[in-house]
């Protein structure tokens, strides 16, 4: 079945054309390269993996409660609405949300592949071209498996969200080589991180806690050669050129956080635009997702040397200052080894499961005998 007929409201194009600006850029200098980034690049080398084998399609997904989501999540929980609502209508209603969350995940990591391949063009050092060609093939499998997940267990997708096509295109068309990084590898990945550990972390659903793990576990080794990159290069910007990257944060965040309400999904439901807008933001959850979506963004942003003034007073006024002071080393740390332990837990069902194949050989030989 095609991807079109999946959409709730199809695209009005089959694709989406971002005019390209900028150099492309050569390095004839193979030998020299930053230490730490050639070791994440051997480690994006070490890492790759095949989401076609490393994920246990075979699990059941129930296509009305994917997530194992509570009710109370729910925006429309408690409304007059909700009260009108069939047990059928709330599982629907679920669908919804989980197409809606994963499909703006597919749409972020195709961005994302584009960033990176961006950012292979660009940037000028070599080991930074390295890197980059990893995380490639990461975003590339990582749309690959979001859309085979929307596409095999949910049936349904949504349109990208516009707050995140213009962000997007605010990264891509910009000539500057290190924007690609700032918009994807700070931003949007660092969003997404925040919005995919929440999820992993609660739903209780086999399927969609793999495949947000093991995302999460390549995303650790993105966001920390962002870091590295922009940390060195923003230290030889001027006063001015820093302010207009924090002008793009202070922008970037903005929209992202307005990205996060998920009207569309009441817009299928019937709910007039204008109430359904006012219904999210009075939603109890929304405002602690919202300050949960920032906890990677803000200590990033202010590790890589952007902390002026008026991006301090943004996020002052966003209720997501303090975040600055998280320990993102931990929380990218945290990340891999819940990756790891699922990897045990699965070799370890795996070599029992041999086990037991070897000692049931053993014993039909021996009656056989």
């Amino acid at each position: 079945m095609s991807t079109r007929d999946l959409y709730t409201t199809a695209p009005s194009t089959p694709s989406w054309q971002v005019p390209a600006t900028g150099a492309a850029r050569f390095s004839w200098e193979y030998e020299d390269g930053r230490e730490r980034l050639l070791a994440l690049y051997q480690k994006g080398k070490d890492k790759q993996w095949d989401g076609a084998t490393r994920i246990d399609w075979d699990l059941e997904v129930d296509p009305y409660d994917p997530l194992g989501t509570p009710d109370e999540v729910l925006t429309l929980h408690g409304t007059r609405h909700w009260a009108k609502m069939t047990e059928k209508d709330k599982g629907e209603l679920r669908r919804h949300y989980s197409s809606w969350q994963f499909s703006q995940f597919l749409h972020g990591e195709q961005g994302a592949m584009i960033c990176a391949a961006r950012i292979v063009e660009s940037v000028p050092d070599l080991d930074a071209k390295f890197y980059s060609a990893t995380q490639t093939m990461d975003e590339a499998r990582h749309a690959e498996i979001y859309g085979r997940f929307l596409h095999d267990k949910i049936g349904m997708l949504y349109p990208i969200n516009d707050n995140l096509q213009s962000l997007l295109d605010d990264t891509l068309r910009d000539s500057r080589w290190d924007m690609p990084y700032l918009g994807m590898q700070v931003l949007i990945e660092g969003l997404a991180l925040a919005a995919f550990g929440m999820i992993r972390d609660t739903t209780d659903k086999p399927l969609p806690k793999q495949i947000l793990a093991y995302v999460m576990q390549d995303e650790a080794r993105h966001v920390a050669f962002g870091r590295m990159a922009l940390r060195d290069y923003y230290k030889q910007l001027s006063d001015a050129e820093l302010r207009e990257r924090e002008e793009f944060v202070i922008e970037g965040c903005y929209l992202m956080r307005d990205r996060l309400r998920g009207v569309e999904v009441l817009d299928n439901f019937g709910i007039p635009r204008k109430e359904a807008e006012e219904l999210t933001e009075q939603s109890e959850f929304l405002h602690l997702f919202r300050k949960l979506l920032f906890s990677r963004i803000v200590p990033c942003v202010k590790d890589i040397g952007l902390w002026g003034e008026r991006l301090q007073k943004a996020y002052l006024d966003m209720g997501v200052f303090d975040l600055g002071d998280s320990n993102l080393d931990l929380l990218m740390t945290q990340d891999e080894e819940i990756a790891e332990q699922l990897d045990a837990e699965r070799f370890a069902r795996e070599e029992r499961a041999r086990v037991a194949e070897v000692a049931d050989a053993i014993a039909d030989g021996a009656a056989r005998d």
